[in-house]
C-alpha cells in the first residue's frame, strides 16, 4: 500500500466509523446496518493492495470521513454547535496503541490472521458478511487475542446494551475491524507524529473524498 495522505485519511476514517459503531451499540442498542457491515466487510475482503477494494466502496465510509473532518478540526465544536466527542477520541488513540502492540507479538499477531483466515472462508458459505455465525468468530477472535495484549479497551454505555450477548459479539467484531483499519493507517505511513501534524491535510483529504 502506497504511503500518503489519501490512503492515511482513509485507513483513519474508517477506524472513527467501526468506533463509531461501537458507541452506537454501547449507547442505544442498535448499530446502523450499513456502516456495520463495511466495518465487518475489510476484515472478510482477503489481502487487498487498494484500500478502496477493503471497504468496497467509498460512499459506504461517509460517515468516517466526517467524522474525521470534524475530530481533527482546531475548534471545540461540531459544525452543528454539538461539543466534540472525546471519547471517540479515546477509543481510536486507544486501537492504534493496541494495534502496534499486537505487531509487536509475533505468535498472537499470527493467531489473529489464521483466526480471520477461517473465517474468510467460512463467509463463503453465508449470504451476508454480517451473519451471526460470522460476528460471532470475530469476537472470539477479539477476545482471545487482541483483549489478551492490554490494557483492555474498556467501552462505556448503558449496561443492558453491553450486558446483551448479541451487542458484545458486535462490538468485539467492529473492535477487530478497528484493528485492522489501524493496521492499514500504520501501513500507509501513519504514526502519532503523522496524527498529530498532518491534521489540515487528512481533512482536506476528507473534503475531497466526499465531494466525489
Amino acid at each position: 500500500m502506497k504511503s500518503n495522505d489519501r490512503n492515511r485519511t482513509i485507513a483513519l476514517a474508517a477506524l472513527f466509523q467501526c468506533v463509531e459503531g461501537v458507541m452506537q451499540i454501547a449507547k442505544q442498542g442498535q448499530v446502523n446496518h450499513d456502516l456495520f457491515e463495511t466495518c465487518i466487510h475489510s476484515i472478510i475482503t482477503k489481502n487487498s493492495a487498494n484500500i478502496d477494494e477493503i471497504y468496497g466502496d467509498l460512499d459506504q465510509l461517509k460517515k468516517g470521513l466526517r467524522i474525521l473532518m470534524y475530530q481533527l478540526g482546531a475548534g471545540s465544536r461540531e459544525p452543528d454547535g454539538k461539543s466534540k466527542d472525546l471519547e471517540a477520541t479515546r477509543y481510536v488513540i486507544n486501537l492504534l496503541y493496541l494495534e502496534k502492540k499486537l505487531a509487536s507479538q509475533a505468535e498472537r499477531y499470527q493467531q489473529v490472521l489464521d483466526g480471520i483466515g477461517e473465517v474468510q472462508k467460512q463467509s463463503e458459505f453465508f449470504d451476508s458478511t454480517i451473519h451471526g455465525t460470522i460476528i460471532a468468530k470475530l469476537a472470539d477472535i477479539y477476545a482471545e487475542t487482541v483483549s489478551k495484549v492490554g490494557p483492555k479497551l474498556m467501552v462505556k454505555g448503558d449496561q443492558d446494551n453491553l450486558s446483551n450477548p448479541e451487542n458484545a459479539a458486535k462490538i468485539r467484531a467492529l473492535l477487530l475491524a478497528g484493528i485492522r483499519a489501524a493496521l492499514l493507517w500504520r501501513q500507509a505511513g501513519g504514526s502519532r507524529w503523522k496524527l498529530l501534524l498532518s491534521r489540515r491535510k487528512m481533512q482536506t483529504e476528507a473534503e475531497m473524498i466526499l465531494r466525489t
